[in-house]
């Protein structure tokens, strides 16, 4: 269940950040109350996360899967573009919260 609520905060937090050219620097209220409304939930989730999983372990996942995602709805979304350097690094920290899970798994 752990699992499955650190996925769903990382959602929240990439589609809040996602959201977060449409605040105008926070001076649109409206889209201001949802963009912090979503950090709220994530790391309100987070929180109940850190009860079952380390939360270094927690927190690798949480940030490395959130840039990661960011990056990928900043292309197929946001109009932004990634050059080849920044997918192999993109890349390298999938492979290291791999890694972490990996190895706080046993």
């Amino acid at each position: 269940m752990a699992a499955v609520l650190l996925a769903v905060a990382i959602v929240v937090e990439v589609a809040s950040t996602a959201l977060l050219p449409r605040t105008n620097g926070f001076s649109n209220p409206l889209w201001s109350l949802v963009v912090l409304a979503g950090y709220a939930v994530s790391i309100g989730l987070l929180a109940a996360v850190v009860k079952s999983i380390p939360v270094s372990v927690t927190y690798a996942v949480w940030s490395g899967a959130g840039t990661a995602l960011v990056a990928v709805v900043g292309l197929l979304f946001l109009g932004e573009s990634l050059s080849r350097f920044q997918v192999g690094s993109l890349a390298l920290i999938v492979v290291g919260v791999m890694g972490l899970n990996m190895a706080g798994s046993h």
